[in-house]
């Protein structure tokens, strides 16, 4: 090959990378988290009352006769199918347990090539499954036991994370060329993750404000608690997404991002499974 053509010939570009001492506190980080969920969901799976059910249902309508004569309709409703709300719950421990240790080993270099784009694909694809059971699991100690109601919150809830997704890849390299970040995706998914939020939150009041409700038969006290704490949980991550395209305080470093990410998951998933626990899945309880 002549020196010319040798001339012209294009460098390789290189992948982004993040430094190493970087790189290898992620892994850590990663490699502690996955136990720590894991543990959680095994202690779930034993300790908890399995006998508490998940049961979806169906709204349909059932026709009326009187002396073998159609008469009108009455709403009604059929189960669906039910489990253990235990399993429920373990579950978003488990696919968290998961995630961690895909990223922390077999997948640790894709991960890390990600976070060097600052686009963290594992992360909303864990968030797509795990936050989306848990905002199921929310709505059903809401008294929404419904399928449609139950598909168009989970619906809702994987729409806004790719949202978030689309975030990071979209504006790629933009904080690094000083440009202008496209903020659409962003509030894209916030218009489409507060509506399970509004029909939580309708459900409760609705609930509430039925005359002559019962004596002793008002919402119990631990599902309010869970409602406010991982409400507040889940827009700390949205807070977190400001941040980092802000660059501000700690939230210049993209990584100081990532971990926040992962205390907040950690957190949002433990404060839900042991609520649930302790308002209703206590052996006995």
């Amino acid at each position: 090959m002549s020196a010319a053509a040798t001339a012209s010939t294009p460098s390789p570009v290189r992948a982004p990378a993040i430094p190493a001492d970087r790189a290898r506190s992620l892994a850590r980080w990663n490699r502690v988290l996955a136990p720590l969920h894991a543990v959680q969901f095994v202690a779930m799976l034993l300790i908890a009352n399995t006998s508490v059910l998940f049961t979806v249902t169906v709204p349909t309508i059932k026709p009326l006769l009187v002396n073998g004569k159609f008469t009108g309709i009455e709403p009604t409703t059929v189960d669906l199918f039910s489990l253990p709300l235990a399993w429920v719950i373990a579950s978003f421990l488990a696919m968290s347990a998961a995630a961690h240790f895909l990223v922390g080993w077999p997948l640790r270099s894709r991960y890390e090539a990600g976070l060097a784009r600052r686009v963290g694909a594992h992360r909303w694809i864990e968030y797509a499954f795990s936050s989306t059971v848990m905002i199921v699991a929310i709505a059903y100690l809401s008294y929404i036991h419904d399928l449609p109601a139950l598909v168009a919150i989970a619906a809702a809830n994987v729409a806004m994370i790719l949202f978030g997704w689309a975030m990071e890849v979209v504006n790629q390299g933009r904080l690094e060329r000083g440009e202008r970040i496209e903020w659409r995706w962003y509030w894209f998914g916030c218009l489409t993750g507060i509506a399970p939020w509004v029909g939580i939150v309708g459900i409760l009041a609705a609930y509430s404000l039925q005359p002559d409700l019962p004596a002793g038969s008002g919402i119990p006290g631990f599902v309010y608690a869970i409602v406010a704490s991982l409400f507040i949980s889940f827009n700390v991550f949205a807070i977190t997404m400001v941040l980092q395209f802000r660059r501000v305080g700690p939230w210049r470093d993209w990584l100081t991002g990532e971990k926040t990410y992962m205390v907040m998951s950690l957190v949002a998933k433990s404060l839900l499974a042991w609520q649930v626990f302790s308002g209703t899945l206590r052996p006995g309880g």
